[in-house]
C-alpha cells in the first residue's frame, strides 16, 4: 500500500511538473510574448503577388488590399499599395508619427531589402474594458516592379518577439 501510494505520488508530481512552462507558455510570460513553439503557415492572398509566414490559429480580416491578423495584443498588417520608386528610409519614417520614431534603416531580409522603421504607438482600446496598451511596431517597407507592401508587427512594449517577427518578415516573398 506503501509502494503504490509512493509511486502515485511521484507520478502526479512527474505530471504536475511535465504541466509547467519553460517561460512560453502564456501564464508566465509577459503580455505580449508570442510563443517560442507557434506554427507558422503561409498566405498568398487572392490577386495579390507576395507571400508571407503568419501565426497559425490567429484571426485575419482583409479590406481591399489590406490583410491583418491577430492574436490577443498582438498584430501583422500586410498592405499593398502602387510605387513609381522603391521606398527610402526617409520617405518610409514620412509615414510613421515622426516624434514616436526610435530608428530606420534599410534592413536585409530572404525576400530582399526592406526599410525597417521602429516606433511606439498606442492600440486600439480594448472592446471590453477600454484599455489601451503602448506598442512597439516595426514597419518594413518592401518594393517590387511598381509595388509596394508594408509589413508592419506590432505588440506590446516589452514583449519578446524578435524570433517570431523574424520568422514573418524573412518569410514574405515576392510572386512573379
Amino acid at each position: 500500500m506503501r509502494v503504490s501510494l509512493l509511486v502515485t505520488s511521484v507520478a502526479l508530481a512527474l505530471a504536475a511538473a511535465g504541466c509547467g512552462s519553460s517561460g512560453s507558455a502564456p501564464d508566465n510570460s509577459p503580455a505580449g510574448d508570442i510563443p517560442d513553439n507557434t506554427a507558422f503557415v503561409a498566405f498568398r492572398p487572392a490577386g495579390q503577388r507576395y507571400e508571407i509566414k503568419v501565426p497559425e490559429g490567429w484571426q485575419r480580416t482583409e479590406s481591399g488590399a489590406v490583410v491583418t491578423f491577430t492574436d490577443k495584443l498582438n498584430a501583422i498588417r500586410v498592405e499593398t499599395r502602387p510605387a513609381a520608386a522603391a521606398p527610402t528610409v526617409a520617405s518610409a519614417k514620412a509615414d510613421v508619427p515622426s516624434a514616436a520614431v526610435e530608428r530606420a534603416e534599410t534592413v536585409q531580409r530572404k525576400g530582399g531589402d526592406a526599410i525597417l522603421v521602429v516606433y511606439r504607438a498606442d492600440s486600439a482600446a480594448d472592446p471590453v474594458t477600454g484599455k489601451v496598451v503602448p506598442d512597439t511596431v516595426e514597419r518594413y517597407a518592401f518594393w517590387h516592379n511598381g509595388t509596394e507592401a508594408l509589413v508592419t508587427l506590432s505588440g506590446p512594449v516589452g514583449a519578446d518577439n524578435v524570433d517570431p517577427w523574424r520568422t514573418v518578415t524573412d518569410s514574405f516573398a515576392w510572386l512573379s
